[in-house]
């Protein structure tokens, strides 16, 4: 590679890290996903001069236009609610891209380091699942009646942990075979690996989301930095071995957020109990638009919780005019925000700065758990196990020692709830029965214009 070609490279990798930092927070996302995207312009231009790109030219430009204007035109046309699917489609294109890279290279037969080699199996590998597993959690979030809801069967992840093995097994062969390995054994390897990914995420439900979307872009980053080093592409090494990094670093942090272990998500059953959990004592209690309106509006601090059940509704446009009402009237207001709220790393985040929230009214569970004490009202819309007090009280249940958004400790709390059914978790939520929690009953941004109605009339 000549020394034109690795500078524009580079150029391109310092673009994609900056745009990631960025990235980091929502004042400079915007700026971010430029510097992101001229870092690609950059790398995808210097293609073309690539010494061993010497044809087939029309074939690439072909490429990028077709993908580029699906891209563009599912880009602006999908709703904000519609995003934790078109970002797990998207990671899943990017894991394929990254599994056909390394299937081009061993199709080829031809001569390579056996390094080399080993990192085009490995990123086949693990592209293969992240294209597949993000497929199918695609499926899930887009609602698609076959794949709904977490699909179990008896022996199921003693099957997994076989199909993993064998899938192992042939690509270790195939990586250390030289190039004495058929087109059967390569192309069964494939397959094989597409089913695993299928496998592995069919179980998990849509709580997990969140885990698993980061886990798989964690992996296509991954698969993308293993076949940069296949191809010698610096900006390829660089870009995916950050995205990788950053996307690991995510997976935990939101595994830490719901205390439980990465391998918990994917391969245990969130629901199940080691005993007998605690029995709920006491009655809901449901409160009307009228008089919820006037507990906020003559309040002096309320603080907003949203859920995915916020975003079910879209009710966040709603959330935020009452918002400026309440602000209008002396109310300080503010929005926490649970880690794992909705069905994708910073789903309530999104939704909120689509609707024109300030980010310093955003706070996340470290900054604003202290601040429910001083609270008159805690209004919890569309959120439900993050907002729930066993998770502190009872050790057999299936959240405890997750952390929580300290709601009940507010002076009083609206829970704004379609019905009175349990959350992901499938228990019962002990805030709903406690003495200062209410029920505001009905689709969310129903009610938000309810209360918006009746504030003005106060």
């Amino acid at each position: 590679m000549n020394l034109f070609v690795e500078i524009f490279y580079l150029a391109a990798a310092v673009l994609f890290i900056l745009g990631l930092k960025q990235m980091a927070s929502p004042v400079t996302a915007r700026r971010g996903i430029v510097w992101a995207g001229i870092g690609m312009v950059l790398a995808t231009l210097i293609t073309f001069v690539h010494p061993h790109v010497n044809s087939n030219y029309l074939l690439i430009i072909i490429g990028i236009a077709v993908g580029g204007g699906i891209a563009w035109k599912t880009g602006k046309e999908v709703a904000m609610t519609d995003m934790p699917q078109m970002i797990a489609l998207y990671n899943g294109m990017g894991g394929g891209a990254a599994a056909a890279i390394a299937a081009v290279e061993l199709i080829k037969h031809e001569p390579m380091d056996g390094t080399v080699q080993l990192l085009a199996v490995f990123g086949a590998l693990i592209g293969a699942v992240a294209f597949s597993g993000s497929l199918i959690a695609f499926g899930k979030l887009q609602g698609i009646k076959q794949l709904r809801g977490a699909f179990r069967f008896h022996n199921q992840q003693r099957i997994n942990a076989g199909l993993f093995i064998v899938v192992a097994w042939m690509g270790l062969g195939i990586a250390t075979s030289g190039m004495d390995y058929g087109m059967f054994t390569l192309f069964l390897f494939f397959a094989l690996a597409l089913a695993f990914g299928v496998m592995m995420t069919l179980p998990i439900g849509g709580a997990d989301m969140p885990v698993v979307i980061s886990l798989y872009n964690a992996f296509t980053g991954l698969a993308v930095g293993f076949e940069g080093y296949v191809l010698d592409n610096p900006a390829m090494m660089i870009a995916g071995i950050v995205v990788g990094s950053a996307g690991t670093l995510l997976t935990q942090l939101m595994a830490k957020a719901m205390n439980r272990p990465i391998t918990n998500v994917l391969f245990s059953n969130f629901g199940e109990t080691t005993g007998e959990a605690q029995e709920v004592t006491g009655s809901m209690k449901a409160i009307e638009s009228p008089d919820a309106a006037i507990m906020m509006a003559f309040a002096e601090k309320v603080i907003i919780i949203p859920g995915y059940g916020m975003a079910v509704a879209q009710a966040q446009h709603k959330i935020w005019e009452m918002t400026k009402q309440l602000q209008e009237r002396g109310v300080t207001v503010k929005f926490a925000i649970h880690p794992v709220a909705g069905r994708m790393p910073g789903h309530m985040n999104v939704l909120l700065a689509e609707a024109g929230v300030p980010y310093d009214i955003i706070y996340d569970l470290d900054e604003i758990n202290e601040e429910f004490k001083t609270a008159d009202v805690a209004l919890v819309i569309g959120a439900n196990d993050v907002v729930n007090p066993i998770a502190r009280t009872d050790p057999n249940s299936p959240i405890y020692g997750m952390p929580i958004l300290n709601a009940d400790y507010a002076k009083n709390v609206i829970v704004v709830k379609r019905g009175q059914g349990a959350g992901f978790s499938g228990i019962e939520n002990h805030l709903f029965f406690a003495d200062n929690c209410r029920m505001l009953y009905g689709d969310g941004q129903v009610v938000a214009s309810e209360l918006i109605a009746n504030m003005k009339e106060l």
